[in-house]
């Protein structure tokens, strides 16, 4: 099977490694390119193909490996990394890269709801650092004075803006945003079912009927092809002996015959495919469980003997706020609040015990959507009433930018 790649993508790529493993007197190149871009359009095969065609070897890190129970080990990884892919460019003469996979789930920050840990701050720090120094990148508790050869990093993500600015600045880091046009998804496509006999105009057809959806859609699109194959085969063979049938069996793997690839069949699979994405999108099941709970919680409030006496906020932003308090919010505490509602900004409200304050693992309390400035007052001294014991800190996020304006803390332990 023969995969497309787009000129633009082959393009950036190439010329970035490239300029990373030359020796251009006077110029400061950007060690890291950031490819991002909408979800499903192909950025990391995109990188593995154009790696492929130059005959890069990669070292790979995943987003997921960014965050660990233990602080500090996702930047120690890092460093081990960026370590090893030095040494294999000096060991295998040839170009070698870091490439680290979904870099904003990692170590993005999306909303006042996302957790900033110490992991989160150190690879952060540790990503600059490396930018900064790319022949000086040390191992925690040692230190080898022998210069690094310099290698160049990848990273992929949907939205950058998550990210910590400074190390997206441009110095340090090369955006690249992969928007895939017609013609790119048409060549992208063309190669996905390059085996299957469809022309040029059919490929340009099914491209143009489904133009709004990622490239995976049509990836996709041609494994569901399959399904009704598989599914006669099951029930052929009997769906209780399928397992002895598939693993381990004498008779060896099943064999298929040529699924119907015509274009009819593929647009009435991909409109079967649409309609399961609209129903993702409009069902909110999970919005309606929630509202139908909470409706449940105020309509049979649970009174405990310290509480049987005080009333039972009703408010309706989804907190549970059955609890009353005696606590009461400062006036500065109050101003902040009015403040930052009236510039736009969102409420969020986070906690963590005195153990967990040392390393910054700071929780957020459900606040759900806050209407007004008294519904803010009222959802905290809920939340300072639920945590009097711990650490309770009031938030800021900025909606747009999606990025924390405020961070203050107004509760401690025993204060």
């Amino acid at each position: 099977m023969s995969y497309y790649i787009s000129p633009r993508f082959l393009d950036k790529v190439a010329v970035h490694i490239t300029k990373n493993f030359l020796d251009l007197p006077g110029l400061r190149v950007p060690l890291i390119l950031g490819i991002h871009g909408r979800k499903g359009e192909g950025k990391s095969f995109q990188c593995e193909l154009v790696f492929e065609k130059m005959g890069v070897e990669v070292t790979h890190i995943s987003g997921g490996e960014l965050e660990s129970p233990d602080a500090g080990d996702p930047a120690r990884l890092i460093r081990l990394r960026y370590r090893e892919t030095a040494e294999l460019i000096k060991v295998r003469g040839k170009m070698c890269v870091l490439m680290i996979n979904d870099l904003d789930a990692g170590a993005g920050r999306f909303d006042e709801g996302t957790q900033y840990t110490v992991n989160t701050q150190l690879v952060n720090a540790t990503l600059m650092n490396i930018a900064d120094n790319p022949t000086d990148v040390q191992l925690p508790g040692s230190y080898d004075p022998t210069p690094l050869h310099r290698v160049p990093i990848i990273v992929t993500g949907n939205d950058f803006s998550t990210l910590y600015a400074p190390l997206i600045r441009d110095g340090r880091m090369e955006k690249f945003y992969w928007e895939p046009d017609r013609d790119d998804k048409i060549g992208i496509v063309g190669g996905i079912f390059s085996e299957d006999g469809l022309s040029q105009r059919e490929i340009e057809q099914l491209v143009d009927t489904f133009l709004n959806q990622s490239i995976d859609f049509f990836s996709a699109l041609r494994s569901r092809i399959y399904d009704e194959q598989i599914r006669d085969f099951i029930y052929e063979v009997g769906v209780e002996r399928v397992s002895r049938r598939v693993v381990n069996s004498l008779e060896g793997p099943p064999q298929f015959r040529k699924p119907n690839f015509n274009l009819s069949h593929l647009i009435e699979m991909g409109n079967v495919m649409v309609t399961e994405q609209q129903r993702v999108l409009t069902s909110q099941l999970v919005t309606e469980y929630n509202r139908g709970l909470y409706s449940r919680n105020l309509s049979q409030p649970t009174a405990t003997p310290t509480q049987a006496n005080q009333p039972v906020n009703n408010g309706g932003n989804g907190y549970h706020k059955s609890q009353s308090s005696n606590t009461h919010l400062t006036l500065e505490t109050q101003a902040q609040i009015r403040e930052l509602l009236a510039q736009g900004y969102k409420i969020g409200i986070e906690h963590v015990d005195e153990r967990r304050f040392r390393t910054g693992s700071w929780q957020s309390c459900a606040v759900g959507q806050i209407n007004g400035e008294s519904d803010a007052i009222s959802t905290l001294e809920s939340c300072l009433a639920e945590y009097s014991g711990e650490y309770v800190r009031l938030v800021g996020v900025d909606p747009k930018n999606k990025r924390r304006v405020m961070e203050t803390i107004i509760q401690r332990p025993n204060s």
